[in-house]
């Protein structure tokens, strides 16, 4: 029986290879904070897994046998609209990343991210923030809608919406655009993690929107970096 960790993130790995289930299993519930508390190779049963374990974040992958990934995250957004779900794929085809983050994905990673890295996106997914890895992060600046008249825009923006991000947050902003955690941002600006979200924090409030991916837009969209 698996002993649950206490005060832990509670993770479910949707994944068919057997190999790659058992590796990140292993290196999750090396961390501390995450426990890997149900896994299976199968849409099918893995929902069926989540809807016992209630885990708080599930990796799921997208070429599964039967049920793929995209039927399976929508099924799984009927159950709760709450629960984190990481797409952790090798497909990173445009239509793919479209269709998961449009079914209700918190976050898109590709296989061959860093352990500890992926660590790290499941921590901060967990805290609401959207992820998403920067070789397919154009495709979603791709698909927004196209602004009629961007002089117009920009020009109401110089005059109306004009973000006041002092400089450290203008840094903070480069580094949050190129996808980097909190974690790995505290490190480049050589500040504690503490510090680098409560800037990231400011950001978003001047900024006005709710999560970094919609930060990252906006602030490639308006040349802010």
């Amino acid at each position: 029986m698996h002993m649950i960790k206490e005060k832990c993130i509670k993770v479910a790995i949707i994944e068919d290879f057997k190999l790659t289930r058992v590796g990140l299993r292993c290196a999750l519930n090396a961390n501390d904070d995450i426990d890997v508390v149900t896994e299976a190779e199968n849409a099918a049963s893995g929902i069926a897994e989540i809807e016992k374990t209630k885990p708080d974040v599930v990796l799921m992958d997208l070429g599964l046998p039967g049920m793929n990934g995209i039927e399976a995250i929508i099924s799984l957004r009927k159950l709760s609209k709450t629960m984190k779900i990481i797409v952790l794929t090798s497909h990173d085809r445009e239509e793919e990343v479209l269709a998961a983050l449009s079914s209700g994905a918190n976050a898109y990673c590709l296989k061959d991210i860093d352990p500890e890295k992926l660590a790290s996106v499941i921590r901060d997914v967990n805290n609401g923030v959207c992820w998403l890895d920067p070789l397919v992060a154009g495709y979603a600046l791709r698909s927004l809608p196209k602004i009629e008249n961007p002089a117009l825009v920009g020009e109401n923006a110089a005059h109306h919406t004009q973000v006041p991000l002092t400089e450290r947050e203008c840094e903070v902003l480069k580094h949050l655009v190129e996808g980097k955690s909190n974690t790995e941002i505290a490190k480049e600006l050589i500040v504690s993690v503490h510090t680098a979200k409560a800037h990231v924090c400011s950001i978003l409030q001047k900024m006005s929107v709710n999560d970094r991916v919609q930060a990252a837009v906006k602030a490639v969209r308006e040349g802010m970096v």
